[in-house]
Parts: structure tokens; sequence; C-alpha cells
């Protein structure tokens, strides 16, 4: 299973205190938002040029890699593959319509894991079985069992799998500390990442049977809190379900806020009662997947698909907001899939079909666009003085931030990329559909 590229050895050997303690903890990174100012990762790379060790991976998933004390965590699932008669026999015992059977994916079984990767070597320290799933929901055809990112906090790491199952995992002993699972219809798999708050693990619910929020206790697992979404105006669930993963913050009058991104509705909720704070009406948007960014007391949000556009809302509102806290709404080049990131009042997207751009934060005026080539998914992160954007192709695109669009190198690497990397220092970590790789 294991394949190693050493290009220097000293870098395996060596490894400095400082990244020793840093982590990478959720999905896009210490604060959530994909922005780590004293790191300083290489500008230029490629399948042989930086490399410290790429390794291989078993089974898929799309998850990002988190890190701490030289330690890689992933979440994965081996797949049965079903043979084309199987596959359409498992189709139809879904609620799918036959009209979309060709943009899905079904396995016959799944097992998921946790993979515990070696930082410094890129060995493969230990898999942790979690569970098997036999006939499992059908996924859409880009996404995968595991695609939801897990979270450390402490000696603790929470993998969240959707319908399929929580855990709670001991990172020490490797033991399942408690699971549970919350049934939900995602109709193409399971796409939230949860988030750690206080003594809480906060899961967006937002499937086509059914739309909520919870808190679970995450010494236990058990349920602290759950709170429906607003109602919504739809044909169908496909319309109201969604895939966003929440982000805290506090405003500017000392209110704890969990901001909660779903269908047609941007909600806040007080995170120790999941009392809703505000609410505002985005419009028909649906499948939300970016994950919000918050700045200045405006929290940014994609409205997923349909028409994805770009709302700026400040968060010091109460009840219905929709009328007074809606700063501004951009309406062209906005992803449906990468998250927004923002750095020195302005606001960097690349929209799923390659087409990247900047606002002004506080306008959201159009400050450049570039297209930049390829299928997007993966968010895009800065990592010191630099804004690294991946396609699904392996081309990653590095810019300088700034009023003008400044491209400083593109590197290919040998596979698909979906999850976004992780930085630990001067070394990025890259989840491809094969292979995960350390470059510095």
């Amino acid at each position: 299973m294991k394949s190693f590229l050493l290009t220097n050895a000293l870098l395996l050997s060596v490894v400095s205190v400082s990244a020793a303690e840093l982590q990478w903890p959720q999905f896009r990174g210490p604060a959530g938002d994909g922005v780590v100012l004293d790191q300083r990762p290489p500008v230029s790379f490629s399948e042989t040029e930086n490399v410290t060790w790429k390794a291989a991976l078993a089974g898929r998933g799309w998850s990002s890699p988190v890190v701490a004390e030289n330690t890689i965590w992933l979440t994965t699932a081996i797949e049965r593959v079903p043979t084309a008669e199987e596959r359409e026999v498992l189709l139809r015992k879904t609620d799918n319509d036959e009209k979309k059977f060709n943009q899905l994916a079904i396995a016959k079984s799944i097992e998921l894991k946790l993979l515990a990767v070696d930082f410094k070597s890129g060995e493969l320290l230990h898999t942790i079985d979690l569970t098997t799933i036999d006939e499992p929901d059908a996924i859409h055809a880009t996404n995968s069992y595991a695609s939801p990112t897990p979270v450390l906090d402490g000696d603790k790491i929470y993998c969240h799998f959707g319908t399929f199952g929580t855990f709670c995992l001991d990172r020490n002993t490797r033991e399942v500390v408690w699971q549970r699972v919350l049934p939900l219809q995602h109709a193409v798999g399971p796409g939230s990442s949860p988030l750690i708050h206080a003594d809480s693990l906060v899961l967006i619910q937002d499937g086509m049977d059914r739309q909520y929020v919870t808190a679970l206790d995450k010494y236990t697992g058990t349920t602290i809190w759950e709170t429906d979404r607003p109602e919504m105006e739809a044909p169908s669930g496909d319309q109201k379900k969604s895939y966003c993963t929440p982000i805290a913050i506090t405003d500017s009058k000392g209110r704890e806020q969990l901001i909660c991104m779903g269908s047609q509705w941007l909600v806040a909720y007080e995170p120790k009662s999941g009392q809703e704070i505000w609410r505002l009406y985005h419009g028909k948007g649906f499948s939300v997947v970016p994950r919000p960014v918050f700045h200045n007391d405006v929290v940014y949000v994609s409205t997923g698909f349909g028409k994805a556009q770009l709302w700026a809302v400040r968060v010091d509102g109460s009840g219905d907001v929709t009328d007074t806290h809606a700063v501004w709404q951009a309406l062209q080049g906005i992803p449906s899939k990468p998250s927004p990131l923002i750095y020195q009042e302005h606001i960097y997207l690349v929209d799923d079909n390659g087409v990247a751009s900047c606002l002004d934060a506080s306008s959201g005026d159009l400050v450049w666009k570039e297209r930049i080539g390829g299928s997007y998914s993966a968010s895009p992160l800065l990592a010191g003085g630099h804004i690294y954007f991946a396609n699904h192709e392996g081309k990653i695109t590095v810019i300088e931030p700034g009023n003008v669009f400044k491209k400083v190198a593109e590197n290919q690497l040998d596979s698909q990329i979906m999850a976004s990397p992780a930085v630990i220092d001067s070394a990025m970590i890259w989840r491809t559909a094969e292979s995960i790789y350390r470059i510095e």
C-alpha cells in the first residue's frame, strides 16, 4: 500500500519544534477560513520537485486531512463496486428518479475507516475500522462516502459520515469513545463537516426528508439540542437539502453565534440552546456547499446551486433580517462548491468552472476576474503570501493576493484533487484520488 518518493532525506529526519506543535484541526484550518499567515509552503512543486514523500491511500474519500502531533488523519471508504447489472438493481431500490441514475454512484457495501499517517515519513501508522454498511444509499458520481472532514479536539478526533454514522475516537488508544447514527436522506451523499464549539459537536443535518441543526455532547454523543430549519417553499426535498459546514463567531455585541447556511435561509443559532438568533432569506439557492467566512461583523455566504450568488450579511441583528442586514449581493462568477477566502478587505473566489475573481469586501465590486481553467471543488488556501487554487485535474495555480491578478506558478500533480489541503509550517499536505503528498 505504501510507496514513497524521497527527494530529501534530511527533511525526513528533521522536523522543527514549531511543526510538531502546529495543528490543522478542521476543514479549512485553524480558523476554518483557509488562511494561515505564518507558514511558508513552496510556490513551485510537481511530482518530482519539492516532494518530501508521496504515499498511496486505500479507498476513496474527499475529506481533507487534519494534522496534530506529527500525525495526519484522514477518513476513507472501501467500496465493493457492483457490476452494471447489480448497479441497476441497487439504484432501483433507492428513492432516486431514474432520469438521474447516470449522475449517481452506488456501492454494494462500504467499509468506513480512519487512517493515521506519519507526518515525517508518510508511513501508514494505523487503519481504524469504524463501520460496515451493506447496500448504502447512492451518492453523486463526483462525491464520495467519506467527504466530511474530521475535526480534532484535544486527544479526541470526531469523524462524521452523515447518515452512515458519527464517531468520537481517542487518538492515543485509537478506541471508539462513542458513536451515533443520525439517519438522513442526503440524495447525493454526505458533505457537511462537523464543528467543535465549547463542549458541543455541531452538525448541520439538511436532508431531503428533514432539515435541522443539532449539537451533541462531545464527551458522550448525547443530543444537547436540535432545531428545525425555517419553512421552505420548494416542490421537493431536492431543493431543501444542503451540505454546508457551520462556523462559530462572536459579533460586536458580544453574542456568540453558530452561523449555519442552508437552502433558502441563512440562520444564526445560540450555541448553548440552539435558539434562533436571526434569519435571512436568500432566495431559491439549495445544496449549499461553500463554508461561510466572517470579517468585521459581516458574514459572506454562497447561495449554492441554482444560480449561485454571494451575499454579505451583517450579523448584529435579531429576528428576520432579510430586509435590513444584507449589505450586498454579487451575482457573477460565484462558486457552488469551493468556499470563499477573505484577506485584507478582498474576497477571493474560484467558481466551479475555473474562473477566479477578486471582490471588494465592503462593496462587492469586482476588482479583477481571470480564467485559470479546470473544474473546482477544493477551497482556496492562503498560506504565507500566496493563494493556492487546486482543480479536479490536479493543477494547482498560485497567485499573489492584491488588486491585480498576478499568477506566480502552475503546478501539476498526477491525480484528481477535490480535497482542500492542510499546511504545517513549511509543508503542504495534499490529498488526491489515490495518494497523499507532503510538499515543502
